[in-house]
């Protein structure tokens, strides 16, 4: 624009110089000078439009190649970052994966020392009776009672002494071997818990469902139930394990299993799309066992899929 005013201010001078020149007539070289000079400048400002045009030229192609450098890099960098969050969200999946193996591998050891804690237990107290038992004969033997006297007083006599069969065998029941679980039960749980702990789940499976099916009355039955259902979480069968979970709780009240058959039946129920009943499972488990290692899981879990905490909780554990 300016450029294009100029030429026409050297125009309209031009003009103005030859009205001038016919108004009032000049030497000829006089005249042929300025129109030379005026020629001259319009040459210059020419030259000067077009130099500039050059430069805006050269500027707005520095500019385009500055926006697709700064278009390209930005794309670069949302590839980046979608391949970021996606390496993210991939060692969250299996760091969360790694957690559940871990948990359950360490619940299965607890429960196999608990075990054998309680083995322990019986047998000290099977210690405890025979002690008792020796004791009560050598006081019998120290007081003058002869096996003989023993023998012809009968079998349901006070002296009878362990040999004879009568009330001076142990009758307790810790008293004597038969009061353990058989070989078999032990043999069978501690394989089938070790198989576990060690993914191979199709033997478990096998293992755990025979200890059912062979000692449904012992301590450790509910323990196998559980576990029947924890296989089938571990391996995607979302519906089995509800429903393994829902033999736990619906045949064994009183196991320490309760808590967590409820939390991990909440969870296979949320992996099924059930949200609803899901929730509602795990905001028990918050209920019931308040102060529980399964009720915190069970909120973090609640927190994880939006849902809030149980308004009201029981003050103390089922």
């Amino acid at each position: 624009m300016r450029a294009r005013s100029a030429v026409l201010a050297v125009a309209a001078l031009i003009v103005g110089v030859v009205l001038g020149s016919m108004l009032n007539p000049r030497p000829t070289g006089a005249v042929s000078k300025e129109i030379i000079q005026l020629q001259e400048d319009v040459s210059q400002l020419l030259q000067g439009q077009q130099a500039m045009r050059s430069t805006i030229d050269a500027n707005n192609a520095s500019l385009r190649t500055l926006i697709q450098q700064s278009q390209d890099s930005v794309s670069a960098l949302n590839q980046q970052m979608a391949t970021l969050q996606k390496n993210v969200q991939e060692a969250t999946a299996n760091s969360s994966s790694k957690i559940d193996t871990m948990s359950t591998q360490t619940q299965g050891l607890s429960d196999n020392l608990q075990d054998v804690q309680a083995r322990v237990g019986k047998v000290a107290a099977q210690i405890n009776d025979m002690q008792n038992t020796l004791q009560s004969i050598d006081g019998r033997l120290a007081g003058g009672i002869a096996p003989s006297g023993a023998a012809a007083g009968g079998a349901g006599g006070p002296g009878a002494p362990p040999s004879a069969g009568g009330a001076g065998a142990p009758t307790s029941g810790g008293g004597g071997p038969a009061s353990l679980p058989g070989a078999s039960s032990d043999n069978l749980y501690q394989n089938a818990l070790r198989d576990f702990t060690t993914g191979k789940y199709d033997l478990a499976r096998q293992e755990f469902g025979d200890y059912v099916l062979k000692f449904p009355s012992t301590d450790l039955a509910s323990n196998a139930q559980f576990y029947l259902g924890e296989i089938s979480y571990a391996q995607g069968d979302f519906k089995d394990a509800v429903a393994q979970y829902n033999l736990v709780l619906a045949n064994y009240p009183q196991s320490y299993k309760l808590g967590a058959a409820l939390l991990k039946k909440g969870f296979a129920e949320l992996e099924l799309g059930m949200k609803a009943t899901g929730t509602k499972d795990l905001r028990e488990v918050e209920r019931r066992f308040p102060s529980s290692d399964e009720a915190r899981r069970a909120q973090a879990k609640l927190r994880e899929i939006g849902a809030t905490a149980s308004p009201a909780r029981s003050s103390a554990p089922h």
